[in-house]
């Protein structure tokens, strides 16, 4: 029967396109995002061939942000927030006014008002979501006081871009009550804010803790993108707010409760590629022909984008005293524009601040502040650690950020799986003063555990993520301690968070332990044939066997069954 398949064409072209172009610039050793936005502009109105659906691939990207925010939440609580909210404030609020000062000075030249001028530079001055986690993630900064401060920079500027929604058409309306629109705006904040942060404390987790008690991998996964979307969108229809600040909120909820890790691991696969269609999206709005005649608005927009925000950062985490190793970081994190610089330059278009001109300067600006930002945070990175080295010799380090902290120097084991084989090895590790942090997928024995004062990580060991909660990247050894557990496809991971980590694993059967072995596992444990030399052994030593031949049957078995 006849369908409209407008969702699955802008699906199968976007993300294909992407995928090609991507791996072609990741072989010419630049950042995917670069290939991304290339795929949107081939697959775009404005070139020749096929031409995905705009309106559609928004919206797909519209999701990947709510999900990327979401996960983000997950691991930024809310005293992180607090730590930072200082510099993070006073630094957005410079950076804010230092962009529009420039941005009212440069357009006034190409002649717009200085009231054009001062609307686009507040447009220009907001970051990119997608672009500023995807480069901390890239570089494992995102759970660090450099991710910490960024992402709490992020937050603020959402939350003036959300008052600059709702004021603007207030301020250019006849009559606009200017004042009440403001008050109102913050009491929406504020009731958004408590009923999430307070209200979802309390219900949140007993609603997951209900569906994890379930066991059922689907209903769980289904749960946390419910919560993610529900929550984003109900922000966005009945408090005036983003959906990704809801969606942030939400996250920071569940990321305080014993589903962080699973939520993290588990319900998030689809992120990764709506986030894609977020450049995808983007490129799609380029027309080249466009830069013949606006160029020069296009090198000014750049300008104030890549110049003019870093500095006004830079000069704001200096005066706060940061180390060069956080404020040079955060500098080039932010010297990029993203989703909210486009919301707000058409705001400005449709109520008549500026003209389409504004937006042609705008979007190549965009491609070329995101192509770059990778590249010049790495830049910024290792020029901070060179000057803490010739400032401090060989001390400073990277900042990690562990979910389950290192006690003491005790070496660290991780234990998959807490059944009658994991209960015993994590008695003998403690009583050897060796630290085992237990991965468990029953919440029951998450929490009794927990209660326990035991170090443990809710969710699956074939979850990277999961395995990164737990430390194993510095950890010692992995023991995987149930035969239930697919044994050969957590080591595969295991291996790629930890090439270095010694893996022991327990298997039912004699003829899986030879597949193991074959998948690099240190030393496999086969109940079938321990529980065979241990009868044998004691047949041999019920019987007066000599303590020689007795040993000699025994390696002559293992020999055998290995």
């Amino acid at each position: 029967m006849p369908h409209d398949i407008n969702l699955i064409l802008t699906l199968a072209g976007g993300l294909s396109a992407a995928l090609v172009l991507g791996f072609i610039t990741q072989k010419l050793r630049l950042s995917p995002l670069v290939g991304y936005l290339l795929a949107g502009i081939i697959v775009g109105p404005h070139s020749p061939g096929f031409v995905a659906d705009a309106s559609t691939a928004a919206q797909c990207a519209e999701i990947g942000v709510i999900l990327l925010m979401f996960g983000v939440g997950l691991h930024f609580h809310l005293k992180d927030l607090l730590a930072v909210g200082a510099i993070a404030t006073g630094g957005a609020v410079a950076q804010i006014s230092l962009a529009t000062v420039a941005s009212m000075g440069l357009l006034h030249l190409f002649g717009f008002s200085f009231f054009s001028g001062a609307v686009y530079g507040m447009a220009i001055a907001v970051a990119s979501t997608v672009v500023l986690t995807r480069v901390l993630a890239d570089n494992h900064d995102l759970h660090n006081p450099t991710g910490h401060v960024a992402l709490g920079w992020l937050v603020v500027e959402d939350i003036f871009t959300i008052l600059l929604l709702v004021l603007l058409p207030s301020v250019l309306s006849p009559g606009g009550e200017f004042w009440s629109a403001l008050g109102l705006t913050l009491l929406k904040l504020g009731a958004l804010t408590a009923f999430t942060l307070v209200a979802g404390q309390k219900l949140i987790p007993l609603f997951l803790g209900y569906v994890a008690r379930t066991g059922t991998r689907d209903l769980f996964t289904l749960a946390v993108l419910a919560l993610a979307l529900g929550i984003a969108v109900a922000a966005a229809e009945f408090f005036g707010a983003s959906m990704a600040l809801g969606a942030f909120l939400a996250g920071m909820v569940v990321g305080q409760s014993e589903f962080s890790a699973r939520a993290a691991a588990e319900a998030l696969p689809l992120r990764d590629a709506f986030a894609v269609l977020f450049f995808v999206s983007v490129g799609m709005l380029f027309d080249p022909a466009s830069l013949a005649q606006d160029w020069p608005l296009m090198l000014a927009t750049l300008f104030v984008i890549m110049v003019v925000k870093p500095l006004g950062a830079l000069l704001m985490t200096s005066l706060f005293r940061k180390p060069a190793k956080l404020s040079l970081p955060v500098a080039a994190s932010l010297a990029q524009v993203g989703e909210f610089s486009f919301i707000l330059a058409g705001l400005g278009i449709s109520l008549g601040v500026f003209d389409q001109r504004v937006n042609n300067a705008l979007i190549p600006a965009a491609i070329i502040s995101i192509t770059l930002n990778p590249m010049l945070y790495r830049k910024a990175k290792d020029l901070a650690q060179r000057w803490e080295k010739r400032k401090h010799g060989n001390e400073a380090g990277h900042d990690a950020c562990m979910v389950v902290p290192d006690e003491g120097n005790r070496p660290r084991v991780v234990v998959v799986g807490y059944g009658p084989v994991g209960r015993s090895c994590c008695s003998i590790l403690q009583h050897s003063s060796v630290q085992p942090v237990v991965v468990e997928m029953n919440i029951d024995t998450v929490r009794q555990l927990r209660a326990d004062g035991l170090p443990v990580v809710h969710g699956d060991a074939m979850q990277a993520e999961v395995l990164r909660e737990a430390g194993l990247e510095k950890a010692e050894a992995l023991l995987l301690t149930s035969a239930s557990i697919s044994a050969g496809e957590v080591v595969q991971i295991a291996r790629a968070v930890n090439p270095h980590v010694r893996i022991l694993a327990h298997t039912a059967f004699v003829s899986g332990a030879r597949a193991l072995r074959d998948a690099d596992v240190d030393a496999v444990f086969s109940g079938e044939r321990e529980v065979a030399l241990a009868m044998a052994e004691y047949l041999l030593r019920d019987a007066g066997a000599p303590e020689a031949y007795v040993q000699s049957e025994l390696e002559r078995v293992r020999e055998k069954l290995d």
